[in-house]
């Protein structure tokens, strides 16, 4: 499981720096300054949690079972609130009206407040032995 949470965490980093580069070099040219914003809020939560996923993975004190449920709840959180941001911002540039899925940015950044909120609950809760 921590080769795929890690490798997780990597394709996440690489998305957002390709996403990044597209939002700041090609992106800008066709949207206003309040959707690059917008935009860039969500490379910088991918981001952060595609690290999060890095570090979670090497992580030893958390055992395997407890890192699944923070995994699986850092992905669908930043699947939903990230990618909700990107379709949000593009949202002049199709003929679909993206903020009618506008919920999904909520819900996913609720998911993340979760899988941090259990991770610190499982790092304190946790077993004493895990990891040493």
């Amino acid at each position: 499981m921590n080769k795929t949470i890690f490798s997780t965490g990597i394709l996440l980093g690489v998305l957002a720096v390709i996403l990044g580069a597209f939002g700041a070099h090609g992106l800008e040219k066709m949207v206003d300054a309040d959707a690059i914003q917008t935009y860039e809020t969500g490379i910088r939560y991918q981001m952060y949690h595609a690290l999060f996923l890095m570090i979670l993975a090497n992580t030893r004190f958390v055992g395997e079972e407890k890192k699944k449920t923070v995994f699986y709840l850092i992905l669908i959180g930043v699947v939903l609130f990230s990618f909700s941001i990107y379709l949000l911002a593009i949202n002049a540039l199709v003929a679909f009206d993206f903020r009618k899925i506008a919920l999904l940015t909520p819900l996913g950044g609720t998911l993340l407040i979760v899988g941090w909120l259990v991770l610190v609950y499982r790092v304190i809760k946790g077993n004493p032995k895990v990891g040493q």
